[in-house]
């Protein structure tokens, strides 16, 4: 599983961060410090909690192709 990140939407109310901090870590600013990561086995729902914690939705959670469903 990926996480794709579009930071220049992101506003700064830091839901995501909030839900998964070690996922969705925060710069100096207060904004999104990532543009995006590779999922940790067994911290998908997080990634996925925090994606839906973002009211400006510029967190895309995928699925990888070689992973099992």
């Amino acid at each position: 599983m990926k996480v794709l990140i579009n930071q220049s939407g992101c506003v700064g109310h830091a839901r995501c961060n909030n839900v998964a901090p070690t996922l969705y870590p925060l710069g100096d600013n207060g904004y999104i410090a990532s543009s995006g990561f590779s999922v940790p086995i067994g911290e998908e729902g997080l990634a996925k909690r925090g994606a839906r914690a973002c009211p400006e939705r510029v967190i895309e959670v995928r699925e990888t192709s070689d992973e099992p469903r």
